[in-house]
């Protein structure tokens, strides 16, 4: 049975992009009696760029709640949050020791802010490292990363090779599970759909606000009575992920006939995904009204996912010359 571990940072609600190129892919796996899933929330990597307590933990929690909502088994899969299990923090430290300096500074996460380092904490500058630590914790033998994480997932093979060379094989090391048909979820803005762009669809906003957001979506100058490509209309790519064939080509034909505005095409879309995720949008606030539930089930998973993370400490310990406090 292989191990695969993937998580999600709690830097703010999983948007459209997130649910359809990471969050429902995972869940899949998960399912797969041949894998053992392990799947968290990525809280302590938040702390790089929010720093608000209230803030964080809503961001947490609203993770926690989407996970769930889109149909995560906790049963079928570990699931916890990353701060519920400090193990993580000790191994970073000792994995800390064996980076060399180069290769976090060529980290692209270090290097795109490099022009402005008096903003930059160290944080940012060894959140590699932290992330190899979340990986090999748990002698993950697969990753599932898309090609912007490919960079990270080599830096925690090198970190974990590196070790196990200096002091004995300690750590497994793991693979990188690229999807090359991964999905490229368009933004509103026509970007990759990204927190960092402020351009994305956020499912479980209320009915009023989601609408609002998909009004804004950028479309060309066309006049409604004249033909549109759909191919390159923003609105007809999102509705392509989420609507059924048929109509889907019914929307194409439209594009194609003319007298079809993009208003149209919008509240279509609009409307497809409140009728599509309703069930979804239904246990998310559910969950975000009765966190105490999100609570327990974390701790579940965080108590499941310290077994492991105790035996990987103990062998690491060992091999260092530290005190076993198991």
């Amino acid at each position: 049975m292989a191990r695969i571990l993937t998580g999600i940072q709690s830097t703010g609600i999983p948007h459209l992009g997130n649910i359809l190129g990471a969050i429902k892919p995972a869940i899949e796996m998960a399912n797969n009696p041949s894998n053992d899933a392990f799947l968290f929330i990525a809280d302590l990597h938040s702390l790089t760029t929010i720093f608000d307590a209230n803030i964080r933990k809503e961001y947490t929690y609203g993770v926690a709640a989407a996970w769930l909502a889109l149909g995560l088994d906790p049963d079928k899969a570990v699931f916890y949050r990353q701060s519920d299990v400090p193990e993580v923090t000790e191994l970073t430290w000792y994995l800390t020791c064996f980076a060399p300096y180069p290769m976090l500074a060529n980290a692209t996460s270090f290097k795109d802010k490099s022009d402005r380092l008096s903003e930059v904490n160290a944080g940012v500058f060894i959140y590699p490292v932290l992330m190899a630590a979340d990986i090999i914790l748990y002698d993950a033998n697969y990753v599932p990363v898309g090609k912007d994480q490919q960079q990270h997932l080599e830096m925690t093979r090198d970190i974990a090779s590196s070790f196990n060379n200096r002091c004995g094989e300690t750590f497994v090391i793991p693979e990188a599970k690229v999807d090359e048909q991964v999905m490229i979820i368009p933004g509103i803005d026509g970007q990759k759909m990204s927190k960092s762009y402020n351009n994305t669809i956020n499912l479980f906003l209320p009915d009023k606000e989601l609408r609002k957001v998909i009004m804004k979506i950028i479309t060309d100058a066309t006049p409604m009575e004249q033909p549109k490509n759909p191919d390159t209309c923003i609105v007809f790519k999102l509705y392509s992920l989420v609507a059924p064939t048929d109509k889907i080509e019914e929307m194409r034909q439209n594009y194609l006939r003319g007298g079809y505005g993009y208003g149209h095409a919008k509240e279509a879309l609009y409307q497809t995904l409140v009728e599509k995720f309703k069930k979804e949008r239904e246990i998310y606030a559910y969950y975000m009204g009765n966190v105490e539930e999100l609570d327990k089930k974390l701790k579940v998973g965080a108590d499941k996912a310290r077994v492991v993370a105790r035996k990987t400490l103990q062998r690491v310990r060992e091999k260092l010359g530290y005190k076993n406090n198991q």
